[in-house]
């Protein structure tokens, strides 16, 4: 039996005729608006039972989507069930908004649908892993090179509070690789910097600053309650504290570094998967000597480098949000930006390390200056 193919106005038209209108896209992409009056039903849903949402099979029916090739599909699959009065919308929903046909959003949704459209397509991520961004928090370590550009596509994505450390202000220096700031607030805090611009990127969000140096006696204060940490330091003391914080309280960590023109990435996770995922001591059991490893202002650093690998820090961040792929886990991914190479190195848990291999107690935080500069 063949099916009728007809336009949006048509559609309409029926639809006030008495007919009855079933968007057949996928609850994400409804959630971005649909016909005024139809009844919302996935394809998948309406083909393996249409009598459970049609018990008339004599009554009219029209089918749209978002272009018009899905309802053609669900419509053929109705008539050979029986269904004698099917039509299909030509063109879908995106040719009946631009025929300025009427349309609903879910009532307070506007912003959220419109702001993360391109999340809610994914299926990996939809309405229901959007709205665990939403409700998650993230402690960025530092506002500087890795914290900028990391902070930015967090605030982009969706994450509901990011709770910013860093006790520095804004330099002239800073602004060839620190995108967070500009030359207008040199010497404003780096975090009130930070907010501003996260802010004005999401006023959605929520972006708690803290203007301390990340000690001992704070940090648990400020991971407590986050679903991942980012390290963003560009030290190693603080590397060591946050890294034994996060095996003590069960967070997972999210770790960067950069040097001249190569850093580094992986996600340490060894508190919530003891003897399986390795902690940064596992990789790095005592910092090297001070003059092996010179910070950005001593060495240098290409400027973008510090973006490239904030951006994949992002990245492990949402996935672990949302529990999809693959994460960074006992993987260390480094990069080389002059021959555009990445390298990845298998990482194991030590089973003799000192802060995360089983049964072992938290040995308690140490001197980390003292530790790091001996």
């Amino acid at each position: 039996m063949a099916v009728d193919t007809i336009t949006p106005a048509e559609a309409r038209r029926r639809q006030l005729g008495g007919a009855v209108l079933i968007d057949v896209r996928e609850p994400d992409e409804r959630a971005l608006g649909m016909a005024e009056g139809a009844l919302g039903v996935a394809r998948g849903e309406l083909e393996a039972s249409p009598g459970a949402v049609l018990p008339d099979a004599d009554r009219e029916i029209v089918l749209i989507c978002e272009v018009g090739g899905r309802s053609l599909q669900a419509a053929e699959a109705l008539a050979q069930a029986g269904y004698c009065r099917v039509a299909s919308v030509e063109g879908g929903t995106r040719q009946w908004r631009l025929d300025d046909l009427p349309l609903v959003v879910a009532h307070g949704d506007l912003d959220f649908n419109d702001r993360y459209s391109r999340h809610l397509r994914l299926p990996e991520v939809g309405e229901a892993g959007q709205r665990r961004l939403q409700q998650a928090t993230v402690a960025v370590v530092g506002a500087g090179g890795l914290g900028s550009p990391a902070a930015y596509y967090l605030a982009a994505a969706g994450v509901g509070t990011l709770r910013l450390a860093d006790d520095d202000v804004v330099d002239r220096s800073n602004l060839q690789r620190q995108i967070l700031h500009t030359d207008a607030r040199i010497g404003v805090p780096k975090v009130e910097s930070a907010r501003m611009s996260l802010e004005a990127l999401n006023p959605t969000i929520r972006v708690i600053g803290m203007r301390e140096r990340i000690t001992a006696e704070n940090v648990e204060r400020l991971i407590a309650d986050a679903d991942v940490v980012l390290d963003g330091a560009d030290n190693f003391p603080v590397r060591y504290l946050l890294n034994d914080a996060c095996v003590k309280l069960g967070k997972p960590l999210v770790y960067g570094a950069v040097h001249r023109f190569n850093g580094q990435v992986s996600v340490f996770d060894a508190g919530r998967h003891r003897g399986q995922a390795p902690c940064y001591r596992c990789l790095f059991p005592e910092p090297p000597p001070p003059e092996a490893a010179p910070n950005c202002s001593e060495a240098g650093v290409l400027g973008v480098l510090p973006g490239v690998i904030g951006m994949l820090q992002a990245t492990e961040v949402v996935k672990l949000i949302l529990g999809i792929g693959e994460p960074l886990a006992g993987r260390l991914l480094q990069f080389d930006a002059l021959s555009m190479r990445f390298h990845e190195t298998r990482l194991q848990a030590d089973p003799g390390c000192t802060v995360c291999a089983p049964g072992v107690p938290f040995p308690g935080y140490i001197d980390y200056q003292q530790f790091c500069a001996g």
